[in-house]
């Protein structure tokens, strides 16, 4: 075969070479919201279980503060020149703080970065770390760019959840706020393996945020608005969850020709403590090689993924040439994706 056709040619390879994380504040105890709890029943449901602490950020700390905390650490790692070069830029924002404008520009203005392709991707959810693994590592294999920024940032428990009527809902200590950012480039030194990305439009729209009330989120009057949940909404979701993850993760290890059990480390968004286990159950993993920031941080959505990966990372519990897999699903289950990385960028 002739590699020389271009049209013959592998693609150059993409890798995960860093990541960093950003938590607000200080830890916020779970005994914050009991004072207010209006259902015990629903804060039993398994769905509901509440994390020791979670962080929530300040009522004036943006989503560009979060951020350029989170990539703080990768500076200091790789010197002031890494931002200046980074081609592709691409940000989620669980709450935008303007909701006409995502924050890629402004991030990019902050930092002094000069990005030829800015991108503010909404869709991934709670999936979105790997989506936008999946959308960098595309762009630098058809084009000239070489270097990738992506940034996930979850920032709606402190403004959202801590109203003075969401704050006694069942879901309402569950969230946390955070943000993890990932540093690709487009050499062979820790390898994106594969990614599968996958769009479910039939589960579109099952996920409502909503005033309750006829207002709409944007209109004056009276009503807090928040994602809403019925127990019917609750079990259809538990159950598209229990599949989506695992069946994606799945279908990357058969592509890259690993056994879901041989696995070293996998790394999920955290929705709950039951997800978690019949995750890695799924999988026939023990749970000590599926970590998570659960307890210390609750669900920190698409954030959950990078802060977890940047924890382990700090305390030397992955180690380089390891294969780590990422997978999570999103919202009420329209958007799944996993991604297996050979592991490079031990502390």
């Amino acid at each position: 075969m002739d590699f020389t056709d271009p049209r013959l040619t592998p693609p150059p390879p993409v890798s995960l070479v860093d990541v960093a994380s950003y938590l607000p504040g200080e830890p916020v105890g779970t005994e914050y919201f009991t004072q207010f709890s209006r259902s015990e029943r629903m804060a039993k449901n398994v769905m509901f279980r509440a994390p020791k602490t979670r962080h929530h950020r300040g009522r004036d700390e943006t989503v560009v503060d979060m951020a350029e905390r989170a990539v703080a650490p990768l500076v200091d790692r790789h010197g002031t020149q890494l931002l200046p070069h980074v081609d592709i830029l691409l940000t989620h924002t669980q709450l935008p703080d303007n909701p006409v404008l995502g924050a890629g520009g402004e991030l990019a203005r902050r930092l002094n970065m000069n990005p030829r392709y800015v991108f503010d991707v909404h869709n991934g959810g709670c999936a979105a770390f790997v989506h936008m693994m999946w959308l960098a590592r595309t762009i630098m294999q058809t084009t000239d760019a070489r270097t990738a920024l992506i940034v996930a940032t979850q920032n709606c428990a402190g403004p959202v959840f801590t109203q003075t009527e969401i704050r006694k809902l069942a879901q309402a200590p569950v969230p946390g706020d955070g943000c993890g950012v990932g540093l690709l480039v487009k050499d062979g030194s820790a390898p994106i393996l594969d990614i599968e990305c996958r769009t479910y439009p039939e589960f579109a729209g099952d996920m409502e945020f909503t005033t309750g009330s006829e207002r709409k989120y944007w209109e004056p009057g009276e009503g807090q608005g928040c994602v809403s949940f019925t127990e019917s909404k609750v079990a259809k979701v538990f159950a598209r969850g229990n599949r989506l993850v695992p069946e994606v993760a799945h279908e990357v290890c058969k592509r890259i020709g690993v056994k879901s059990q041989d696995i070293d480390t996998l790394v999920t968004n955290q929705p709950n403590r039951l997800f978690l286990r019949n995750w890695h159950d799924a999988l026939e993993l023990p749970a000590e090689r599926h970590p998570d920031t659960f307890d210390q941080c609750g669900n920190l959505f698409a954030a959950g993924i990078p802060v977890t990966l940047d924890t382990e990372n700090q305390a030397g519990r992955l180690r380089n040439g390891s294969v780590v897999l990422m997978s999570a699903f999103a919202h009420a289950g329209d958007f799944a994706g996993a991604a297996a990385v050979r592991w490079g960028a031990a502390r």
